[in-house]
């Protein structure tokens, strides 16, 4: 056994903590099986000298376990050994360390500097000073912030490899500075330069475009602390005695982008002014930075209809191009980008709206490399201006995204699925820029609350996201108002909105999922008001039925039974949909009380649940079952937040698979029927129709953007229509993460990794087979360490494989097997005979005649006997269609023969 992976708050060895009581977690790696800690100590010190020693603690926690030694004290260095006894005799150490920050921003000693710039300058101030180090340095921390984004340069070096700090918060209340080591950058003479962005602050922004959503000038704050090998120390604070010019960032904007100016020489100096802003608002980084996690080459160059110079980077991404190129003095390259080509392979911007992206370089004659400072993109394609020729090689595409750990993969034996789970990632990625957003690339990138609610699941397997999530909680909280509730996006710059269902619930949901994931009950802590609050919210806007059915309500937002127009919300009774996120996070929150303690909220909350859920009941449901709205999105909110009464699940359910096959088994339904949807199914025994569904090629499904070339996940349906023709509603993001939300059914229902208790402590592994897929292959690195489930269905032989990680256990369910196995940690392999071939039986009356056509077996055999049929011009038009809808309107022969192709097909050894 050995005890690795010590992490502080989630982090390894993390700079600028400032945390009063920090939280450690390991893991425990093992060859042996059934592997489970016994006991574990942990010590804690400062400079060799014992701040906190547990003792030998008689325990299996692992994970989150809270410092509880002497008061921390700021910008210190701590180093922590972890001591691990194990039920095999064994024992192991591993050892990290972690330092402090300031630990409040009131510590902060540096005064808020800025410009005093005429209001029509848009280049970007540097505020510099020059000062000295005589002595031997030991260590260098710079501790930093700005209103705006900014960059920190010493003695001409970047200082860190971060992007977009200090991030995006709710800067009337919160605003995060961050903590640099910069040993190496030191001279005897030193040049310190701070250049601020407009970015969120005071950047163009919204969707009218305006800029000064904060504040109209941009500021910042900063101190270098140096430490002698004599003992001694310095500091170099912002304040009056800096200087500010501008540089050659001659404009930036975040929607617009950036333009770079290397000709540029400013020989003039100011005086930096005294900014007033409260530092008690100032609190330390809380997530993961920003940095550039991926560089793609440039994939392929052409011209286009319109001659268009563009470079096909082969990916839909976040982030910004590099170009290294050796110009002429006052050369101008501009770099244009776009998410897609139109049909006719022209170069395509209209996604982006008002946001223009574009990137414009001059040159200064030398060989030079570019990119952008305060600005990103979401673009697969480039169009270039002012460069005659260039080679592909020199134009990079830098991917940026808060860079979270990647903790999830799944593959499977079908191509298009696999492109799926890509496209999934590639959206979190894109949208997970410090803050989650709806979208990378046009005039919005906002903290959409009903996107995230519904994407968390997904998000949660992919990539940890319990830091990310759990800064962004705690602007929303700051959001928050007993008047207005929860805000439709977080930081809020759209105004006093009143709260909205499945959007605002994410004050909810998330910190649930959250906790789910990790383990993690300080989420729950620290969020425990806002959750009751969005609650009470609703409560006290409920009418004597006990139920919410005023105000703005976004329904079943994009969801297809509906024609849309003025209205995007869905067939599903808006009212039954806000009521039925009531109920769930009304149940949510008494479950939340329940793991903190709290007895008495647990049973308000318990007993509100069931109030509701009888209201919804008596206001939504006939006496035989009937729902209100019998859509898609209806019956799903009915069976999978368990509101129907049980007699009445049966014939929801009816009502449901009815609806599926009225629209030939494809979905209808929006952001909040989708993430569902399939969940449903499979949780009552229709999985092998949510396997239908899953695989469906053609619209509306999650396989049709796939067949049409996507990338990433679109946000319609029918982005992209079939004949090529993009959606013209003003609203067609190509890179949009809510409809990903069916990643969690993949991971949850086909890889069949669930977990039974907080953290996956104790795991559910339940792999599901459905037709169309002969093999999946998952992994999950957990908080207690990688678990894995992987399965094959070939050849009349079932192979089944499960890694579970040391220190926990699992329960398994193998397919086509009813009794459970209960084991311990360890990799366990399982091969049996199938009692149903999913390789022989997955053609049926209900397959369509594209998928009969593309079996050669099928086409020889239809030649044979039908060769008109088979050669008719027709047949194309009929190929998204069933076997059973063609036979409808064909002889009766027809039937007889496509049942021996059907019939044929199965018994034949087939390769899928």
């Amino acid at each position: 056994m050995k005890v690795t992976d010590l992490r502080i708050e989630y982090q390894e060895n993390p700079l600028g903590l400032d945390v009063k009581k920090p939280r450690f977690s390991w893991k425990l790696i093992s060859e042996e099986q059934n592997v489970l800690q016994t006991a574990y100590q942990i010590i804690v010190s400062k400079e060799k000298e014992k701040v906190w020693d547990s003792g030998k603690m008689e325990s299996g926690s692992s994970v989150l376990l809270e410092y509880m030694g002497l008061e921390l004290e700021r910008q210190t260095k701590y180093d922590v050994q972890v001591k691990v006894w194990d039920n095999k005799g064994k024992q192991s150490s591993v050892e990290g360390s972690f330092e402090t920050g300031l630990l409040k921003g009131s510590n902060f000693r540096a005064e808020w500097i800025t410009h005093d710039f005429p209001a029509e300058e848009t280049a970007c101030p540097i505020f510099t000073k020059e000062f000295k180090a005589e002595k031997e340095i030991k260590s260098v921390r710079i501790y930093a912030t700005a209103l705006g984004v900014y960059e920190i340069k010493l003695n001409g070096e970047k200082v860190g490899d971060t992007y977009f700090a200090p991030g995006w918060t709710n800067y009337h209340k919160r605003l995060q500075y961050q903590t640099y080591q910069a040993d190496e950058l030191l001279q005897e003479k030193n040049r310190v330069e701070i250049t601020v962005g407009n970015g969120w602050y005071k950047g163009i922004f919204g969707f009218t475009c305006t800029p000064n959503h904060y504040g109209d000038r941009v500021a910042a704050l900063a101190e270098i602390h140096i430490t002698y090998t004599d003992g001694t120390s310095q500091i170099i604070k912002t304040d009056d005695s800096w200087k500010v010019t501008t540089g050659s960032i001659r404009s930036s904007e975040i929607y617009m982008g950036e333009t770079i100016d290397s000709c540029f020489t400013e020989p003039n100096f100011s005086d930096a002014v005294i900014f007033p802003f409260d530092k008690e608002r100032i609190v330390g980084q809380e997530s993961e930075p920003v940095r550039i996690t991926k560089r793609m080459p440039a994939l392929k160059s052409f011209t286009t209809p319109k001659v268009e110079k563009v470079i096909d980077f082969g990916q839909n991404l976040t982030g910004f191009v590099e170009v290294k190129v050796h110009g002429q003095i006052g050369q101008k390259i501009t770099i244009r980008h776009a998410e897609t080509l139109d049909k006719d392979g022209n170069f395509y911007s209209e996604t982006l709206r008002q946001a223009v992206s574009i990137d414009q370089f001059i040159c200064n004659g030398e060989e030079q490399t570019f990119r952008p400072h305060f600005t990103f993109h979401g673009f697969r394609y480039i169009a270039i201006e002012g460069l005659e020729e260039f080679e592909l090689e020199n134009f990079t595409a830098c991917v940026l995204h808060t860079h979270m750990e990647e903790t999830g993969t799944f593959t499977t034996s079908n191509a298009l699925v696999n492109q799926l789970q890509s496209n999934i990632q590639w959206s979190q990625r894109g949208n997970f820029l410090d803050i989650p957003t709806d979208c990378p690339q046009r005039d919005e990138r906002l903290g959409w609350t009903g996107d995230a609610q519904v994407f968390v699941g997904t998000a949660a397997y992919n990539h940890n996201v319990a830091l990310f999530f759990s800064k962004w909680l705690h602007d929303l909280a700051s959001e928050q108002t007993e008047e207005y509730g929860v805000p439709h996006v977080v930081p809020n710059i759209l105004g006093n909105q009143e709260g909205a269902a499945a959007w605002s619930d994410a004050a909810v949901i998330i910190p649930w999922v959250v906790y789910e994931t990790y383990g993690d009950e300080r989420i729950l802590e620290e969020q425990y008001e806002s959750m009751k609050g969005w609650v009470d919210y609703i409560t006290a806007r409920c009418g004597t039925n006990g139920l919410w059915q005023t105000g703005f309500q976004y329904g079943d937002w994009l969801a297809l039974d509906k024609e849309e127009g003025a209205d995007r919300t869905g067939a599903t009774d808006k009212y039954l949909v806000a009521n039925a996120y009531y109920a769930y996070s009304a149940n949510i929150v008494s479950k939340t009380a329940s793991v903190l303690g709290k007895e008495e909220d647990k049973e308000q909350y318990e007993a509100l649940y069931r109030k509701i859920k009888k209201a919804f009941n008596d206001e939504y449901l006939t006496a035989t079952g009937r729902l209100v709205s019998e859509t898609q999105t209806g019956c799903v909110l009915a069976l999978h937040f368990d509101l129907a009464e049980e007699r009445h699940r049966a014939r929801i359910l009816e009502s449901l698979t009815k609806n599926i096959a009225n629209h030939k088994n494809h979905l209808t339904t929006g952001f909040v029927g989708t993430p569902y949807l399939c969940h449903a199914l499979s949780d009552n025994d229709e999985h092998d129709l949510a396997g239908t569904l899953f695989l469906k090629e053609d619209y509306p499904s999650w396989l049709y953007a796939i067949k049409k070339g996507a990338t990433t996940i679109w946000e319609r349906w029918n982005s992209i229509l079939p004949n090529g023709d993009f959606d013209e509603s003003g609203m067609n993001s190509l890179n949009h993460y809510a409809y990903g939300s069916i990643g969690e059914w993949m991971y949850k229902k086909l890889a069949g990794i669930n977990q039974l208790e907080p953290g996956y402590k104790k795991i559910f592994i339940k792999p599901q087979f459905i037709k169309g897929i002969t093999s999946v292959e998952a992994n999950f690195q957990s908080v207690y360490g990688e678990i894995k489930s992987a399965w094959s269905c070939k050849e009349s032989k079932i192979k089944i494989d499960v890694v579970i990680p040391a220190n926990t256990t699992a329960v398994l369910y193998l397919p086509e097997r009813k009794q459970a196995i209960e084991v311990g940690s360890g990799s366990y392999h399982y091969e049996y005979e199938t009692e149903t071939d999913l390789d022989r039986n997955r053609f049926s009356m209900d397959s369509t005649l594209k998928e009969i056509l593309d079996e050669p077996l099928a086409v020889e055999i239809l030649n044979q006997y039908a060769p008109d049929m088979i050669n008719h011009p027709m047949i194309q038009f009929a190929n998204h269609l069933s076997i059973s809808e063609v036979l409808a309107t064909a002889p009766g022969e027809t039937e007889t023969l496509f049942k021996l192709v059907i019939d044929t097909l199965n018994k034949t050894e087939i390769t899928v």
